[in-house]
C-alpha cells in the first residue's frame, strides 16, 4: 500500500523528494497505516509476541511448505557395476556420464549395455 501511495506522490511532485515527503506527510491512507502499525507492534511487545506468532495463529499452514529444503536432502545415488562380456572389463558408476560406459553403449547400443548391469 505505501508503494501506491509513494508513486501518486511522485507523480504529483516533479520538484523532486521534498515535495514527495510533503505530500506523504499529508497522506491519510499512510498516516493511519502508519498509526496502525506502530500500536500493533505496542500491542505485541505487550504481550510477548513476534510478527511470525501472529501470523501462525491467524494462519497456521503459512509458515509449512515455504522453507528451502536443506542442503543434502537428496538421496544419493546408487552404485551401479557394468560387467563387458565381452573382455571382462568392469565398470562401476553412480551416474550415466562414465566415459568408457558411454563409448560401449555408442558401440553396443544403449539397451544391450543396460543389460550387462549387474
Amino acid at each position: 500500500m505505501v508503494e501506491q501511495v509513494s508513486g501518486s506522490a511522485w507523480a504529483e511532485c516533479p520538484n523532486g523528494v521534498e515535495s514527495a515527503l510533503e505530500v506523504l506527510k499529508g497522506d491519510g491512507k499512510l498516516k493511519r497505516e502508519i498509526e496502525f502499525e506502530t500500536k500493533l507492534r505496542a500491542l505485541l511487545a505487550d504481550y510477548n509476541y513476534s510478527l511470525r506468532n501472529v501470523i501462525a495463529l491467524l494462519d497456521p499452514s503459512a509458515g509449512k511448505g515455504a522453507a528451502a529444503p536443506a542442503k543434502g536432502a537428496r538421496r544419493e545415488r546408487a552404485l551401479k557395476r557394468y560387467k563387458n562380456p565381452h573382455n571382462g572389463e568392469v565398470v562401476e558408476t553412480k551416474g550415466g556420464n562414465h566415459k568408457v560406459l558411454k563409448a560401449w553403449k555408442e558401440e553396443f547400443g544403449a539397451e544391450k549395455v543396460e543389460s550387462w548391469l549387474q
